[in-house]
């Protein structure tokens, strides 16, 4: 490869650093922020989550220890490039930096009874930006899967165990059975694992001790009584029925907005078969008068039914969002135009082909938000480059 070759590609390559450098700092922020984490911190861990989380933590030092060296890379690479005069000597130092192994990871001292003569006393490892970047996107997987799995786990089995705590100690008021005894005794256990150690929870333990109350539920209940909770418990879930439905509308709603309009990857879609049909069954349960058979399958689709009413409400929200977002960038860009034209630079060279990428992403379909932030926010520091620096009138 020649050597004006080799600096396109030199040029190339940074380019692609600095894009990736912001990108890194965006993530890095989102995973410091991230509750899961912040909780997974605090600890104490015990068993597969601590294990898991000693790895993440050292990931997570190797990606802030990246993180500095590839700014510190690009920061002192970008202001050689930028030199007027830019000697064959700098164009050849400048090369090796971008793509070379320019980037000292280690420097270990060899103790002196392991050297030979002629060995070296100390050890560097180094990689290129290239490699440095690929081993921090596996110290990023690593440290997001881990904190991602924990926060999914303690989300989904923390209200479950709050559930079933309540429940049992609404049943300790009503008999002492030997079976809330037993529940009680693996509860505990349960309860404190998760506090601990949430990837290595066993979900059947949380089934077992529900399986447990719902048998000493059964054993101190009279048949009228069983049959009057029941039917509350019905009323309940016709009750929460209504709301899935009403959920279920307005999320239709706010995906029919977003269709069109954004890619099918932004827009937030919640699938899954039509709960009316187990609890038409479980009212043909109730009307035959087979009680004891209703009680496991209600809690099974109450269950279900308040997971898809979350996940309803939360593709509402999401997709609505995405029309607001795309809104309030309008108005700022509409913002902007206007003072621009205020100061009689609506046409400026600079800011003309700026306007025109912010329309563009603005009012394509379907709408890159990403894309469209980016434009709008350079038309935006454009113009107020552009107007602080005019101190006349219109011209």
């Amino acid at each position: 490869m020649t050597f004006p070759e080799l600096l396109i590609r030199a040029d190339n390559e940074l380019s692609r650093l600095e894009a990736a450098a912001t990108t890194i700092a965006a993530n890095l922020v989102d995973l410091d922020d991230n509750s899961a984490r912040k909780d997974l911190d605090r600890g104490p861990l015990t068993g597969r989550t601590a294990t898991s989380w000693q790895d993440a933590t050292a990931a997570l030092t190797q990606l802030w220890d990246g993180y500095r060296m590839l700014t510190a890379l690009i920061t002192s690479a970008r202001a050689v490039r930028g030199q007027r005069r830019f000697s064959d000597t700098e164009r050849s130092a400048y090369i090796d930096q971008v793509l070379g192994r320019s980037i000292t990871l280690s420097t270990t001292t060899v103790p002196l009874a392991r050297r030979g003569l002629l060995g070296a006393g100390q050890v560097t490892t180094t990689c290129s930006p290239a490699e440095l970047l690929s081993a921090m996107e596996a110290a990023f997987t690593t440290a997001v899967s881990t904190a991602t799995w924990a926060g999914e786990r303690w989300g989904k089995l923390l209200p479950e165990t709050a559930d079933t705590a309540a429940r049992l100690a609404h049943l300790r008021t009503l008999t002492s059975s030997p079976l809330l005894d037993d529940a009680d005794r693996r509860l505990t256990g349960f309860t404190a694992q998760l506090a601990t150690d949430p990837l290595g929870c066993d979900d059947s333990v949380l089934d077992a001790i529900r399986a447990l109350l719902d048998r000493a539920d059964a054993e101190r209940t009279s048949v009228d009584e069983f049959r009057d909770a029941l039917g509350q418990r019905l009323s309940d879930a016709h009750a929460l029925a209504t709301k899935l439905a009403a959920a279920a509308h307005t999320a239709a709603a706010a995906e029919e907005a977003a269709t069109g309009r954004f890619s099918d990857g932004d827009i937030v879609r919640v699938g899954g078969g039509d709960l009316r049909v187990e609890l038409a069954a479980i009212n043909a349960l109730a009307t035959a008068g087979h009680w004891a058979l209703i009680s496991p399958r209600l809690a099974a689709w109450t269950r279900q039914a308040r997971e898809r009413l979350a996940r309803l409400n939360d593709a509402a929200t999401r997709n609505a969002g995405l029309l607001s977002a795309r809104n309030e960038l309008r108005g700022r860009f509409d913002a902007y135009r206007a003072k621009a034209n205020s100061r009689g630079l609506a046409e400026h060279d600079k800011l003309v082909p700026l306007a025109g990428r912010a329309r563009s992403a603005l009012t394509t379909a379907p709408c890159d938000l990403d894309a469209a932030r980016a434009a709008v926010a350079a038309y935006q520091e454009a113009v107020a480059t552009l107007t602080s620096s005019t101190t006349g009138g219109p011209r």
